[in-house]
């Protein structure tokens, strides 16, 4: 196949630098604390290759090359774009390079579901729908939308004759559900006393909050609750039956659903009193659920990740540092070596997107203008209206851009009239990622319509992404 050639332009424009704050109400967006202070303009070259069709990604894939982990990014959780170029690219590393599974910013409980899907007889699209209306927390959109419909059907037919242990996986690495998670745990545990008890005493702990988040948060804010004894209970009892390493599925499975009630319910304890601590939290344990599944499928195992680039996108390069913040790209990178890390952010100009004007509204597509002028979506529609991949070893000889740049972020809940007063992440980009894919203009993801969103109150999301 023919390599795309490599394009090089010079772009005359004024860059802007930012000053952002975090905001609680949106994860993945920082609104600015001033306005934009105008910079002087420069010209900068920045080499890029078009991005048409999926041979386009030939260069991607060689840069890639041996990388172990690969973080694929997204500016919102409402973006088709997004959603199929990602897939685009999981199909290529899972047939030529042999990756053995997908970890997406998404429930354990929920997507393990998924991945008894794609591992068991053939589905059609049909199947698969129904299968992701279990995505019934807000927002349902995120997992629930015809763009992953496609792919868990394409994954399922891939499986198809491959042998057990090469069937490709679907796993999440959220931390939210702890209370799903604990329902998913009995049956695992029926046969073993020790290990009912222990959690059936963490049932205990949460029962008098009904299954409700936010009442066991503001229990522990009023300390009157606090289940953080059963929760580190169960899960040293359910390591001790492993040793530290599960060997079945079953028995990993079992430890997830644990660990995502220790996490959990440390992640509701800290959300009450610091928005940073929470973060934090819920990012390590991501991260280690992601080790936790390497490790499990093997040394030579290959994981390809789905997240929103707030997670992705090393934080080490943003304004999220100053204030504490670690995420999953940082996380990685720290323990895999950079070598063994890949990270492809995401971005866009202008288009539409599926969001929400609060957090638990009902979902819509909304306009999304166009980027604000020196942030970094702006400098590469103005370098060119088209689709691009551009690599952050052709930049870091930028002077420029060793300086951080505003950057995009969209989350769950969305106010275009005001994205010029925030939404944009300062970022040293050539840093943050190994490689970004622009699209200049996106279009809004499609939802399974026919999902009814379950009945609970907001989480204590840090910001939304």
């Amino acid at each position: 196949m023919k390599k795309s050639k490599n394009l090089c332009y010079l772009v005359c424009i004024g860059l802007w630098l930012w000053g952002c704050n975090q905001t609680p109400a949106q994860e993945g967006t920082k609104p600015a604390a001033a306005a934009a202070r105008a910079g002087k303009a420069v010209t900068l070259t920045i080499p890029n290759h078009p991005l048409r069709d999926a041979r386009d990604l030939d260069v991607l894939l060689q840069q890639i090359g041996d990388a172990r982990i690969v973080l694929l990014g997204e500016a919102s959780h409402g973006t088709a774009e997004y959603y199929t170029w990602r897939a685009a690219i999981t199909k290529r590393l899972m047939q030529e390079k042999g990756f053995d599974f997908v970890a997406v910013e998404g429930e354990w409980a929920d997507s393990y579901r998924v991945n008894q899907f794609i591992k068991g007889p053939r589905r059609d699209s049909t199947q698969a729908v129904a299968l992701l209306e279990q995505y019934n927390r807000w927002p349902t959109w995120m997992w629930g939308n015809y763009e992953v419909a496609s792919l868990v059907t394409w994954l399922n037919g891939y499986n198809q004759g491959k042998p057990a242990g090469e069937k490709v996986g679907f796993f999440g690495l959220d931390v939210y559900c702890l209370w799903e998670s604990m329902t998913e745990l009995m049956p695992y545990v029926k046969n073993n006393p020790e290990l009912v008890k222990a959690a059936r005493q963490v049932h205990q702990c949460f029962q008098p909050f009904s299954a409700d988040a936010m009442q066991y948060a503001e229990a522990v804010a009023n300390a009157s609750a606090n289940c953080r004894t059963e929760t580190n209970r169960l899960w040293k009892t359910i390591q001790s039956q492993s040793g530290g390493a599960a060997q079945t599925e079953a028995q990993f499975v079992a430890e997830q659903n644990a660990l995502v009630a220790l996490n959990g319910e440390r992640y509701y304890r800290a959300a009450v009193s610091s928005n940073t601590e929470s973060w934090n939290v819920r990012d390590h344990h991501m991260a280690q659920t992601l080790t936790r599944l390497l490790n499990f499928h093997g040394p030579d195992s290959k994981a390809i990740v789905w997240e929103h680039n707030t997670h992705v996108g090393d934080a080490r390069y943003t304004d999220m540092a100053s204030s504490g913040e670690v995420n999953v790209g940082q996380l990685v990178r720290k323990e895999y070596g950079e070598e063994n890390v890949y990270i492809v952010g995401f971005g866009s100009y202008q288009g539409t997107v599926i969001a929400g004007s609060s957090w638990g509204a009902p979902m819509k597509t909304m306009t999304v203008p166009p980027a604000v002028p020196g942030s970094w979506e702006q400098i590469l529609h103005q370098l060119s209206p088209t689709d691009k991949i551009i690599f952050s070893k052709d930049l870091r000889d930028q002077k420029t851009l060793s300086r951080p740049v505003g950057h995009r972020a969209i989350g769950v809940v969305y106010n275009p009239k005001l994205e010029h007063m925030g939404n944009y992440v300062p970022s040293v980009m050539p840093r943050r990622y190994d490689a970004f894919i622009f699209i200049d203009k996106t279009t809004a993801l499609h939802p399974i319509q026919s999902i009814t969103v379950r009945n609970e109150p907001p989480d204590l999301y840090p910001s939304g992404t």
